[in-house]
């Protein structure tokens, strides 16, 4: 038996940076201290910072004046950082930069009086936090294809898109495809909104998928990627599961298997993967890992610093 790992493994530089901002925050101030929503989709690196101080919040109102907080990963509405200067909050967006792109995206095309059509999963917190960016009244939320069908929008106008940065290629490649059509004014961003790491581990699962017999997705169940990534595999006709830590994995699925593909979503950490492969090597002593040069070693966003 065979595992292969995917290329791209551990933190993206956008959950890197958002965490290194929580952990210099609880070295330099210690506990409590506030993060509205959680800072990534992982329930490991939530519940690691909750033992030690950190205190999850969706409603500002719940954090004392004057108190230290920090904005997830995800980003959100400019009401939200209006409310904390209001309510005199030290806070630190850490908002990854592809979404602070989209972010300024939305703002240029409402801007220019543009009807915007945001392409996302409702209820994501990266989609409300969009969302805020755009004039209410100039904003159109869909999810799949069959929704373009419903767009109130007069076809001879020029409309924008924009969409989440962790949606599948393919899917919103469907999306856009139906809108042109629909919309011969159509305009989008210059470069494609789906962020490097969510390109990258699909590009990757779809490689693994070309030679495995079965893959494993290692992500919490509320991570937009990395429930992308299991559909990305399971599109290409290889069976595909999604599990949040090696206690979920039932290792009887490698029944007949010997090639086993492993991912993980951007924001899982390096050592969750390792105790999978720990799990399945206590079953298969003899299988041998295949691990490859991650193309994103080198890719690093900068740590802001927390204003007085």
């Amino acid at each position: 038996m065979d595992i292969y790992l995917a290329k791209t493994q551990g933190f993206c530089a956008g959950v890197a940076s958002a965490i290194d901002i929580v952990e210099l925050a609880l070295s330099t101030y210690g506990s409590p201290l506030y993060v509205y929503h959680d800072i990534v989709h992982n329930t490991s690196v939530v519940s690691d910072m909750k033992t030690r101080g950190v205190i999850f919040v969706e409603d500002l109102e719940e954090v004392p004046q004057e108190s230290r907080i920090i904005f997830s990963a995800h980003g959100v509405p400019q009401e939200i950082i209006h409310k904390a200067r209001q309510r005199r909050l030290k806070f630190v967006d850490a908002t990854c930069p592809l979404v602070t792109k989209v972010h300024k995206e939305a703002v240029k095309f409402s801007g220019q009086n543009i009807d915007t059509v945001l392409i996302g999963h409702v209820g994501h917190q990266e989609l409300i936090g969009t969302s805020g960016y755009v004039r209410p009244d100039l904003l159109h939320i869909i999810e799949d294809e069959d929704d373009v069908d419903g767009l109130n929008i007069d076809p001879n106008n020029t409309v924008s898109y924009i969409t989440q940065t962790t949606l599948s290629v393919d899917e919103t490649k469907g999306i856009i495809e139906k809108l042109k059509k629909k919309f011969p004014k159509l305009i989008g961003p210059p470069r494609s909104d789906i962020c490097y790491a969510t390109q990258n581990r699909q590009d990757a699962v779809k490689e693994m998928a070309s030679f495995c017999d079965i893959i494993i997705i290692c992500g919490s169940p509320h991570s937009s990627n990395s429930n992308r990534l299991r559909e990305t595999g399971e599109q290409s006709g290889i069976e595909s599961h999604i599990i949040d830590t090696a206690v979920e994995l039932d290792c009887s699925i490698f029944k007949n298997k010997t090639k086993i593909g492993l991912s993980s979503g951007a924001s899982v950490p390096r050592f969750l993967v390792d105790e999978i492969i720990a799990k399945i090597k206590a079953h298969h002593p003899d299988v041998l890992v295949h691990e490859f040069q991650n193309p994103e070693k080198n890719i690093v966003f900068p740590v802001l610093q927390f204003t007085e």
